[in-house]
Order: structure tokens, then C-alpha cells, then sequence
């Protein structure tokens, strides 16, 4: 079997704990390279996986390595750089979410995707979570009618105690670039991306000087639905909350647990399927359904479940999210 060389730049947790040890096990899969500038950590890494090069440069590594994909892990301030490169090499693209740190680098990016005629995904990994894939089937399915509000939130702990994340310069935000941009995804994602007409955000920096906390938005769009977002990195709660509900003319449905109802003659019923797959480790398995989309997506030619230009969109909000916020204002959309 011809396999899909691939090179990975950026070898932290998130490389660690999911992108190596799985496209490691991958049988269409070579790891053909790996980069980190950490020289001694890449090293044994290539050790570890039968990486027969390595590299502390992602010049050198694009230069000196054949492949056929690059793999972003790196931190954010670094994927417009290293992504553009990529695909300048002729190489398709997956990089980790979020994309970039503004809308103007997003657009970079997907531009160099369309000049180098490459493929570029961005891994929005919560998608691929069985109860959510579930209930964006039977609301794509227009089993709940139209949907005018979505009501979703994220609240945990940090997701990385890198000290790139706090730093605004670096990761382009706090929390809502963490948590908020995954539920802005998976928002805009069950009403098909409508146009924007106007955000409203408030942020908190309880912890940090130079990133939010807390975030609560509020969006309008041309359609006349609303999305309403919450995340936190440190509501004093009990434990973790991930959630999305959306609200339909002919129901509604939500997740963690997964429900679904339908009004039918008047009567509110539970279609809620009885047996819904939940694998022991449901973290990981979203990151082999992510991986395993993006190298079928690549052998096939077929769009990737998460293409770079819905990046775009999502981009253009979250820059108005903190425009918002931090004029203390509604901000419209032309």
C-alpha cells in the first residue's frame, strides 16, 4: 500500500498525547519527518516512532524532507508562517485550530491553499464527537425545522499550561481562542454558516492581564436566528460543562447527553436513538476520526469535514468578538 508521507511541526502535548502515537499506528501513513526546536525532545521523539529525520527548522525540514502533507501542531503565532510554507512546497495542510490568530492571517493562508491548488483543514476535533456528529445529522436532516437559536458553552480548566497561551501576541486571545472558537465552530456549523450581522461580547480578565478569562457573546445574523456563547476558564464550578443546544421550529436537540425531540401533532416526542457509541476514549477518538478525514480527504481529492475556508468565517466573528469587547459595544456587519 502507497503510503501518505506526512511531517509534523510542533512536537508539544497536543503532538504528543494524539498526533503522533495515532498516525503512528496509521497503515497508510508515514511519519516522514518531524520538527521542534527543542533539539534533544525532537530527537527522541524520531527515536520513539521510527522518524528517520529530524529537524529543528521547518525550513530545513520542508527543504531536505519528501512528503505529502504537513501537520501543524505548533503554537498559533506560528501557523501563518509555517502553513504558507507548506503549501508553497506543494504540500496539503492540516493545522490544528485555531487557524491564526486574526482574520488577515486566516486569509493568507487559505489564499496560499487556492494559489497551491492544496488542500488545507483546520482540526476542529470537537466536530468529529459522536453526539455532536449525531445531532448535526438530524438538524442537517430538518428534523427539528428550521433553527433560530442556539444556546452552547464551554467551561473547564485550561487546556495547556504552555505560557504562549496567556500571551496575547502568541496565541491571538485567551479563553474564547481556547474553548469559544470550538463552539463557534460547531454553532455555525449546525446552521450552515449564515451571514454575520452583529456581534456583542463582554470579557472578563479575572487571571490574566493580557487575555480574557471569561467570555459571554451574543450573535445576530441576517437569517434573524442567534447563537449565544459562554466559556470560562475559571467559573467556580464543580466540574467541567460542554454543551450546545439548539432550538428548532419543529424541535430541539442537545448534547452531553445527547436529546432529541420532535413536535409531532402537537405532542413533544423523544426520538433520541436508543444506543449511541461512546469509546473509552472519547478525547483521542476524536483526533483518529480528525486524522484518518484529513488523509482520506487527501487521497481521494474529496473536501476535508473541516475546510480552511470556514476558517474565514469564523475568523471575521472572532476578531469582532474582541472588537466588542473591548470598545464595549455591539459591533455590525456590513
Amino acid at each position: 500500500m502507497e503510503k501518505t508521507r506526512i511531517l509534523i511541526s510542533g512536537l508539544g502535548g497536543i503532538a504528543q498525547i494524539a498526533h503522533l502515537p495515532i498516525l503512528s499506528k496509521m497503515s497508510n501513513v508515514e511519519i516522514a519527518g518531524v520538527c521542534d526546536i527543542d533539539r534533544s525532545k525532537t530527537r527522541s521523539i524520531a527515536e520513539k516512532y521510527n522518524v528517520k529525520s529530524s529537524f529543528t527548522s521547518i525550513d530545513e525540514m520542508l527543504d531536505k524532507t519528501e512528503a505529502d502533507c504537513l501537520v501543524v501542531t505548533s503554537p498559533t503565532s506560528l501557523h501563518h508562517e509555517q502553513a504558507i510554507k507548506g503549501l508553497q512546497k506543494g504540500l496539503n495542510v492540516l493545522a490544528e485550530k485555531p487557524l491564526a490568530r486574526n482574520f488577515q492571517e486566516a486569509a493568507s493562508i487559505v489564499d496560499a491553499a487556492k494559489k497551491a491548488k492544496k488542500l488545507l483543514m483546520v482540526g476542529m476535533n470537537n466536530r468529529f464527537l459522536p453526539e455532536v456528529m449525531m445531532q448535526e445529522s438530524f438538524v442537517s436532516a430538518g428534523e427539528i425545522g428550521d433553527v433560530f437559536y442556539i444556546k452552547a458553552g464551554y467551561l473547564k480548566k485550561r487546556s495547556t499550561a504552555e505560557k504562549w497561551s496567556v500571551n496575547k501576541s502568541e496565541s491571538g486571545g485567551g479563553v474564547f481562542m481556547d474553548l469559544g472558537i470550538v463552539i463557534l465552530d460547531i454553532a455555525l456549523w449546525m446552521m450552515k454558516f449564515p451571514r454575520i450581522k452583529s456581534v456583542s461580547a463582554v470579557n472578563f480578565n479575572h487571571s490574566f492581564k493580557d487575555v480574557e478569562d471569561s467570555s459571554f457573546v451574543l450573535l445576530r445574523f441576517e437569517n434573524g436566528s442567534i447563537v449565544s456563547i459562554e466559556t470560562s476558564w475559571t467559573l467556580h464550578r464543580a466540574s467541567d460543562m460542554f454543551y450546545c443546544n439548539v432550538y428548532g421550529k419543529e424541535g430541539s436537540t442537545s448534547i452531553n447527553p445527547l436529546r432529541i425531540y420532535k413536535n409531532m401533532h402537537d405532542t413533544l416526542v423523544n426520538v433520541t436513538p436508543v444506543k449511541i457509541e461512546k469509546p473509552a476514549n472519547l478525547f483521542k477518538r476524536t483526533y483518529e476520526y480528525e486524522l484518518n478525514n484529513f488523509v482520506n480527504s487527501v487521497l481521494t481529492g474529496k473536501r476535508s469535514l473541516s475546510d480552511g475556508s470556514e476558517a474565514l468565517d469564523r475568523m471575521k466573528i472572532v476578531d469582532a468578538i474582541y472588537e466588542s469587547a473591548k470598545a464595549g459595544k455591539e459591533i455590525s456587519f456590513k
